[in-house]
């Protein structure tokens, strides 16, 4: 087991680089596709688009409330929030890809963080108070561009974001479909017995929702099946060096069954670094 951990944990590293990033200006490009930041409110629309075309029309979330949203993903959160969008340049500019970023100085202005609902993450916050903090959250990207280059592109482009704006810990919701935590009884009890943190980076589900993960014991587990069975976005974060805190929840109106993610930026392994810093610096003032 130690062996196949290390595809996904790796060794810790600390970032040394700043990123300026000024005005609208691309923060990475791959091809013909490139990523920046939301510019106005009509381009926040086009995520919120973009976001209810991935979470409702494809996978049938919101259901009960999707006729009245008016085709668009959106929440008083928004606009408060920065917009991370993958746009391809050989398509009209069309936005295929979305990431939301919420800054802990803006989380109080719209009265806390999203994941708060489902996690004690101010307990987290109160524990850390010389470090700032950054949500990570409705990622998505359309199935067509669905490939290493896309996320490639927004991890550079929250790279260079992280450093802009000197944040220190990188958290959020990551999902797993369905509503049912024991369809996940590998991946879940997977993360639960090798993904959790030290003690003073732990979060808890709040407790009038806390579902457990640790469903299976250890010596039952089929490592290399939780691994393939679990979404490709929380691989992706373990790869980067996230842990994962204590509980999951049942999202009903996204369909969904969550757990939260921690990462550190100091905990982020060298050579991520070293990828995502020297390409936003192409893109930096």
């Amino acid at each position: 087991m130690r062996d196949i951990l290390k595809r996904f944990l790796p060794p810790a590293g600390r970032p040394s680089a700043s990123v300026a990033i000024v005005g609208d200006a691309p923060l990475g490009r791959i091809g013909s596709l490139e990523v920046r930041l939301a510019r106005d409110s009509a381009e926040i629309a086009l995520a919120q688009e973009l976001r209810f075309r991935v979470f409702c029309e494809e996978m049938g979330a919101c259901r009960q409330r999707a006729a009245e949203m008016d085709e668009r993903d959106a929440d008083r959160f928004d606009e408060v929030c920065d917009h991370l969008l993958v746009t391809d340049l050989h398509a009209g500019g069309e936005v295929v890809g979305t990431y939301r970023l919420l800054r802990q100085e803006a989380a109080g202005q719209a009265g806390g963080f999203y994941s708060s609902d489902e996690f004690e993450l101010e307990g987290l916050v109160a524990r850390h108070p010389t470090m700032r903090f950054l949500e990570l959250g409705r990622s998505c990207v359309l199935p067509r561009y669905r490939s290493k280059r896309t996320i490639e592109l927004l991890w550079q482009g929250i790279w260079a974001y992280v450093c802009r704006h000197r944040v220190s810990v990188m958290t959020g919701c990551a999902s797993f479909p369905g509503t049912v935590p024991a369809i996940h009884a590998q991946a879940l009890s997977f993360l639960a017995h090798n993904c959790r943190p030290q003690p003073e980076w732990d979060v808890r589900a709040v407790e009038s929702r806390y579902q457990t993960m640790d469903l299976m014991p250890s010596e039952a587990l089929d490592t290399r099946a939780a691994l393939a069975s679990m979404p490709p976005l929380i691989k992706g974060y373990l790869r980067l060096g996230a842990r994962v805190g204590d509980g999951c929840v049942i999202d009903h109106d996204f369909g969904t069954t969550d757990v939260f993610i921690i990462l550190p930026v100091s905990a982020i392994a060298e050579r991520y670094i070293n990828h995502y810093g020297a390409e936003a610096q192409r893109f930096a003032a």
